[in-house]
Parts: structure tokens; C-alpha cells; sequence
């Protein structure tokens, strides 16, 4: 186990990089894929913030969305002019231009965009299914949605920078890592900020100096153990009802004592979904508006907003997008690759052994430590939590079960991750349910639907029946 220490910015500078008292920091090339998305913004302020041991070479800012990638970009332009950073700078749609001479790509698509995400989150509750953008049936929509894509970008990184590092953020982000590392040649880690919030929250609870044990998949994971000077402190925090605080786009409905003291582990914000299901479908069909409508309104806020010229800075409106802190996982990332700084971060990356329960390939959520040769899995003791074990078995079959089915077409293997996932399982709903969703989402389901024609469109496949 490894006392994680803080993953914000220290100023320090890798000792390669100094000579005779001047120091020359690391010069990286980014692209960012789904550059229009309006987190961008956070992304440039984590780079900006991280100065002093990162130096931006060129970033390229790539968008399908004309609108979105020029408002977006404008902004980070800007950004980063105010804070005094010169560095060559692209506004594209087109990939490969993009992926020039990238040292790292940055991965946040949205295959469909937010009336795609509508559809995930409405469409199954006439089912009595919860409908979730990167969980249960809706989860499982998006990542066969993205993942043809996804073999897209990796097909042109392996063509065109095949020694760049991929940082996936993009949705959900453990299956999608999933089939990249277990598909494809490139070099990948994937990313979610719910690990560096919940780390956070406990050490602000506990002290800085806890040593914190995390384990799991991609929202599916739990804290099982929090020491302090050798004495775990978990039994007392469970008995007190300790969680942490629950991310921006999820409604609260907390996790009882008796839940908590059962699976004997501090779950995180996801796990909502499986502890609390009938609350969780029960607002869905109360709620005025549902997610994704929200999400729709925030977004195009935030767009005017961002279209005024003097506006240098991300604006606070952001933070409701529950991307809290996520410029902070990419960027300590990155700056730990490019800077080999061997320190200690979570990230979805494969098993290898890590945990006796699961298959080597089978990527997980852990803590690793993170270098220029990428992340070396940190030794987790004996988990003998039988709730933790089997749900992670079960959802990793459900993660297999659609890559598989997003890579082949396949609806037995579609069939089979519902019927395995926990918030779904039944034959009658899961089927309808299905073909409802599939015939929706025709124009982004190539492997399905093989018989379309199909028109080439840059980053993306793009179908006409």
C-alpha cells in the first residue's frame, strides 16, 4: 500500500532538467480530441497552473463541431495567452493535422452528442430501467457508440505519433480503456476524476498523511482501508456513516449506516445507482427534466458565455458539470509521464496481477506509480471482501461482454452484458429495451447496421441509412 500524497502542482522541476542553474522544463505536444467540449476550458487551466514543470510546445484543439470547436477554442486561446504562455496553437477538424507530432492526445468525445445522451437516459425508463449516461443500459449505449470511433483515433495515433500517449477521458471511460488496451497497439491510460475527489475528501476528513487503500473499475470502485500511524480507521468511519461527497451530476441519496457497515467500504458516487436503484429510477421519472436537458441548457450557457471576447478565464458556471478537479487528474498525468516523476496516482490500466480476483487483462481503477514508461501497478493487500469481489466480477463479464459486441456486432454478446449488469438482468426489458435503443442510435452503430453506407467524415464514420 502507498500513502498518497497530494497530486496538486508542487513547482518542482525533474532534475534532467536543470544545468548549471537554468532550468529547461519539459516541452510537450498536445491534441485534444472533442476539443468543443465546454470542459476544455478546465483542461487549459490545469495546464496553466502547471507552468512551472510543463511547457507547452504546440496544442492542437480538434472538433467535428465547427460552432463549438471555434467558441471553445477561442477561449483557450485566450486563456493561455493571458497567462503568458507563447506556444504554437491549431483550431482543426481534421485528425490527423491534429495528431502531428503529439506527444500526448487527450480523449473526450461524445459520439452523438447530448441528444444522444437524452435518448440513453429516457428511452429506458420506459422499460423501468435506469437511464445513466456511463452505467446500465444507457452506459452500455454510449460505449458501443464511442468505441468505433475510438478504433478510429487509434488506428490514425498508431499511424501518425504511434510513441504518443493516449489520456482517455471519454465515457465510460473503463470499458473504453478496456478495448484500447486489449485492441489496439496504443500506448494508453484512462482517467476519471472521481478517485482524486474521493482520495481528497477522506484526506481532508482524516489528515493528510493517511494511507489509503482504492480499488475497483471505473465508477464501480470502493476506499477499504484508511490507516493512520499503522491503525485503521475505516471501521469507525463506516460506523459513523462516512462518504465522500457526491459528484455534481448525481442526485444524493446517500448510503445508509447498515449499507455501509455491510459492504465495508466507502463506495463511491456511482454506486448510487446499485444501492439505491428504486430512488435513483424513481427521481428519474419524477424529475422535470432529466440530465442530459440540463446538461443541454448549462452547456449553451456556458457557450455564451464563452463567446464574450473579453472573457479570459474559465467561469465558475463549469463546476456544475461535475468535472470537478478534472483538469488536475489529466495534468498531474501528464506532467508525471513527461517528467517521470514516480509518483502515485489512480488510474484504469491493467490488472497484471494486481489482484489475485481478477484476470491480468482486465483493466481495473487502482493506484499506480507513474513514470516516463507509463504505470506500474502499486501491490494492493489480500482483498477478501466477498461484495466487492463478486460485484466487480460481474460488472468486468458486463464490460468484456460489450466491447465484445461494440467490435463485432454481435447481439448474443449485446444480449448477454445486459442480462449480467445489476441494473438491468431481465430478459423482457433488456430485449425491448435493446431494439428500442438500437434502431435510435442506428446512425453511430457501423458494426450493427453493416449493410449502410457508410461516409467518411474525418475523425468519425458517419452512417445514412
Amino acid at each position: 500500500r502507498v500513502l498518497f500524497r497530494s497530486t496538486g502542482y508542487s513547482g518542482s522541476i525533474n532534475k534532467d532538467f536543470t544545468e548549471k542553474g537554468v532550468i529547461y522544463m519539459k516541452e510537450i505536444t498536445v491534441a485534444v480530441i472533442g476539443s468543443g467540449s465546454t470542459y476544455c476550458p478546465e483542461l487549459v487551466d490545469g495546464f496553466i497552473k502547471a507552468q512551472s514543470s510543463l511547457k507547452l510546445k504546440k496544442i492542437s484543439f480538434m472538433d467535428i463541431d465547427e460552432r463549438k470547436r471555434t467558441i471553445v477554442g477561442n477561449l483557450c486561446l485566450r486563456m493561455l495567452k493571458k497567462a503568458g504562455i507563447e506556444c504554437e496553437t491549431l483550431l482543426t477538424d481534421n485528425l490527423d493535422e491534429a495528431l502531428q507530432g503529439a506527444d500526448f492526445v487527450v480523449t473526450q468525445i461524445r459520439v452523438g452528442m447530448l441528444h444522444a445522451r437524452y435518448l440513453d437516459e429516457t428511452i429506458p425508463l420506459k422499460y423501468d430501467l435506469i437511464g445513466q449516461e456511463t452505467t446500465g443500459i444507457g452506459g452500455f449505449f454510449k460505449a458501443l457508440r464511442t468505441i468505433p470511433v475510438m478504433q478510429h483515433i487509434c488506428d490514425r495515433i498508431e499511424a501518425v505519433c504511434p510513441n504518443a500517449w493516449l489520456i482517455n477521458f471519454t465515457n465510460p471511460s473503463g470499458i473504453i480503456t478496456e478495448f484500447v488496451l486489449n485492441h489496439t497497439n496504443v500506448k494508453c491510460m484512462g482517467l476519471c476524476n472521481v478517485p482524486i475527489n474521493m482520495i481528497d475528501d477522506t484526506k481532508e476528513a482524516m489528515g493528510d498523511d493517511c494511507d489509503i487503500t482504492y480499488v475497483g473499475l471505473n465508477h464501480l470502485s470502493w476506499i477499504t482501508s484508511v490507516k493512520k500511524d499503522g491503525k485503521e480507521l475505516i471501521d469507525d468511519m463506516l460506523a459513523q456513516g462516512f462518504s465522500t461527497k457526491v459528484m455534481a451530476n448525481i442526485k444524493d441519496d446517500g448510503f445508509s449506516l447498515d449499507c455501509l457497515n455491510a459492504v465495508r467500504g466507502i463506495p463511491s458516487s456511482y454506486l448510487q445507482y446499485y444501492y439505491c436503484r428504486d430512488a435513483k429510477l424513481k427521481h428519474q421519472k419524477e424529475d422535470e427534466k432529466c440530465r442530459a436537458r440540463v446538461c443541454m441548457e448549462i452547456e449553451e450557457e456556458l457557450l455564451e458565455m464563452y463567446s464574450d471576447e473579453t472573457l479570459v478565464t474559465k467561469p465558475a458556471l463549469l463546476d456544475q458539470r461535475g468535472g470537478h478537479k478534472y483538469s488536475l487528474a489529466a495534468v498531474s498525468l501528464i506532467d508525471s509521464i513527461a517528467n517521470d516523476k514516480r509518483d502515485v496516482q489512480i488510474v484504469n490500466i491493467k490488472n497484471n496481477g494486481t489482484v489475485d480476483f481478477m484476470d491480468d487483462d482486465d483493466v481495473l481503477e487502482i493506484a499506480a506509480v507513474i513514470g516516463k514508461d507509463g504505470a506500474e501497478p502499486v501491490a494492493i493487500d489480500k482483498v477478501d471482501n466477498r461484495h466487492i469481489i463478486g460485484l466487480m466480477r460481474v460488472v468486468k463479464a458486463y464490460e468484456k461482454y460489450t466491447v465484445e459486441a461494440a467490435t463485432t456486432g454481435s447481439e448474443a454478446a449485446a444480449i448477454n452484458a445486459l442480462l449480467v449488469h445489476p441494473l438491468v438482468g431481465d430478459w423482457e426489458k433488456a430485449h425491448k429495451c435493446f431494439e428500442e435503443m438500437k434502431w435510435a442510435h442506428k446512425a453511430y452503430l457501423p458494426e450493427f447496421f453493416p449493410n449502410d453506407v457508410v461516409i467518411k467524415c474525418r475523425s468519425e464514420e458517419r452512417r445514412v441509412g
